[in-house]
């Protein structure tokens, strides 16, 4: 394994699930994919990945000229998946939504069954065929994992939102309550008595 693989895993968290010479190992017994859990982080931190993320990938890419062949197609969706996951994480940081951080799953989804189809054009035949379909099934299940993902935390997102507006709704509907007791009790008094119980009760409940 490379010193660029092995960098790639520690910082993109790809699961690469390659196709070995003799016996390739199935895509879909790559760990799956954990939900992108990223701290929101400024436009100024935002720039500042997306500039470095650009800067690496060129880095990387520049370190394939090395390699020839089918070894230097593998070396060059490594880089470009790298590049692709950090500005994914970078998006999903600053929009910090679940539609982005979707986004981030599904670019490493990408990353990996790009890896994975450049791996199986190695092998040949039926082996090279099972390869590839075991990459597609992956990378269909790691979208569709993400969506569902995503799916469930707008309807966590909705449903909060909508338990905040009843709640606001409902501490006006007392505290208008609560105004017009107050309100009633006032005309018990009359004069500079009811004025200044009127006047009260507008104070502490907000009424003009």
């Amino acid at each position: 394994m490379s010193k660029l693989m092995i960098a790639l895993f520690v910082s993109a968290g790809l699961g690469v699930g390659g196709c070995a010479t003799q016996r390739p190992a199935p895509v879909a017994a790559a760990k799956p994919m954990a939900p992108v859990v990223v701290a929101p982080i400024t436009k100024d931190a935002y720039d500042l990945s997306i500039r470095n993320a650009d800067a690496q990938g060129k880095m990387d890419k520049d370190a394939c000229g090395t390699r020839s062949g089918n070894a230097k197609d593998i070396c060059m969706a490594e880089a470009s998946g790298k590049e692709a996951v950090a500005k994914a994480d970078a998006e999903a940081a600053y929009r910090n939504t679940p539609k982005e951080r979707e986004g981030a799953r599904v670019a490493r989804a990408e990353a990996t069954y790009n890896v994975a189809k450049e791996k199986c054009d190695d092998l040949a035949g039926n082996t090279k065929d099972v390869c590839v379909k075991e990459a597609d099934a992956a990378l269909v299940k790691g979208k569709a994992d993400a969506k569902v993902d995503r799916v469930a935390a707008d309807a966590r997102q909705d449903s909060a939102t909508k338990q905040a507006d009843a709640t606001r709704e409902a501490n006006m509907l007392k505290r208008d309550a609560d105004y017009k007791v107050a309100i009633e009790k006032c005309d018990a008094l009359a004069g500079a008595a009811k004025d200044s119980c009127v006047s009260n009760a507008k104070g502490q409940y907000g009424k003009s």
